[in-house]
């Protein structure tokens, strides 16, 4: 407990939750070995300290240490970032350009936000894991290295390896050590603890008094869910040190900086297992679809009911005095004046003209409409595509998808641009 202890103090971490520090307990333990760590946990809860434990721990301690977001680096440079190119291997590349991997040979490379990479790179990556080798791009010579690789993610890699978005092999490869960094509402305990820390350190830089909360606002603090973790309580205290009217806060002058917690989203969800695709199906997109779909069934019912009001001109009296009395929630009187139908009523541009004589309908056809995400999907890419002239990457944009799945969309729908 007393290594634990000095850890927090070196490392400036603060809160004595269970979890916690069972957390550091597993990177003291694994520190002294060259295991492969993932550190897994929500954004926010200080992942990367653990890493920088992890290194300073371990007998690589004065050997180089490097962070890298894997999600900020596209997708056609992240292969050169992190093991490097030769020079005239792609445009741009105009000289020989050493990688992570070998500036940092003998020390520890953190790759934060591990799920963001592409296939293709963790395909490398899974080799320099295995074997210590790696191929700079644009040439074919091996090359070794020695690093030690932590990674994290804020994502559920299990579930990502399902979805064919992250490699089996390479995940339980990473997964040697897990460590799990408990989220800020998991561990309530430490939250005024880590809330008058930050509030002392940023009264001692803005050379003012510190704040403090009353009992109401320290229950509101602890029962907020800070879904931005200890960053987000960070950037709170900061606000209010700086902000705040009063130096003793109450639970109303607290709220004001809160931001409001968002409400119960009561669109219609897809139910599960009712989707045989690749794993795409609860994305935003498939729900707008089927909203969609939903409304203009609606649409079709109101029209079928039109249709048989026009058929049976003794229902058209009914159907306005229902229609008016739902709409302006009241009753009608049966003296209302009702307005008679035309001979001719104009249809949608998109629809076939309909000619009535005398109330009748002399030609209706009704085509029931594919409900296909399948092909819902289909029409909007080669629409998107239409749209800009067989350009990918503005189409993809256009589509709100990335220019890699939209490829994948092609091939899979025998789309021809």
């Amino acid at each position: 407990m007393d290594n634990i202890q000095s850890i927090k103090n070196r490392f400036g971490i603060i809160g004595n939750s269970q979890s916690l520090n069972y957390a550091l307990q597993v990177a003291a333990q694994v520190a002294n070995t060259d295991l492969t760590v993932l550190i897994s946990g929500e954004s926010g809860v200080g992942k990367e300290v653990f890493s920088q434990i992890i290194h300073a721990l371990s007998a690589r301690k004065h050997n180089p240490f490097i962070a890298v977001n894997c999600g900020a680096i596209p997708e056609g440079t992240i292969d050169s970032e992190l093991f490097g190119h030769e020079k005239g291997s792609f445009t741009g590349a105009v000289d020989n350009r050493k990688g992570y991997f070998e500036t940092v040979n003998g020390g520890t490379i953190f790759l934060d936000e591990i799920g963001e990479m592409p296939l293709g790179t963790q395909a490398r990556l899974l080799r320099v894991l295995e074997t210590g080798e790696y191929i700079r791009v644009g040439s074919s010579k091996v090359q070794k290295t020695d690093v030690r690789v932590i990674a994290a993610t804020n994502r559920d890699l299990l579930e990502r390896t399902q979805q064919g978005k992250f490699r089996e092999d390479l995940y339980y490869r990473l997964n040697t050590v897990p460590i799990r960094v408990p989220s800020l509402r998991d561990r309530k305990e430490d939250i005024p603890m880590l809330f008058r820390k930050f509030c002392v350190d940023f009264a001692e830089k803005y050379k003012t008094t510190s704040i403090q909360l009353n009992e109401e606002a320290r229950d509101v603090l602890v029962n907020y869910p800070w879904p931005g973790n200890v960053r987000e309580l960070k950037n709170i205290a900061e606000q209010i040190s700086v902000l705040a009217p009063e130096k003793l806060v109450t639970a109303n002058d607290l709220q004001h900086f809160l931001p409001e917690q968002p409400t119960v989203n009561r669109l219609p969800m897809l139910a599960p297992g009712g989707h045989q695709g690749n794993g795409d199906f609860a994305s935003e997109r498939d729900i707008l679809y089927k909203l969609f779909f939903d409304m203009k069934k609606d649409v079709t019912e109101l029209k079928k009911m039109f249709f048989e009001v026009l058929q049976n001109p003794n229902m058209a009296q009914h159907a306005a005095y229902a229609d008016s009395g739902a709409l302006a929630g009241s009753y009608q009187p049966a003296e209302a004046p009702v307005m008679t139908t035309p001979n001719i009523i104009a249809a949608p541009a998109t629809a076939q003209p309909i000619i009535l004589k005398d109330n009748a309908i002399d030609h209706h056809e009704e085509v029931e409409e594919t409900l296909s995400i399948a092909d819902k999907e289909k029409e909007l890419i080669e629409k998107a595509l239409r749209k800009h002239k067989g350009k990918r990457k503005d189409a993809a944009l256009d589509l709100g998808i990335s220019e890699r799945t939209l490829y994948r969309k092609l091939k899979e729908y025998n789309i021809h641009e």
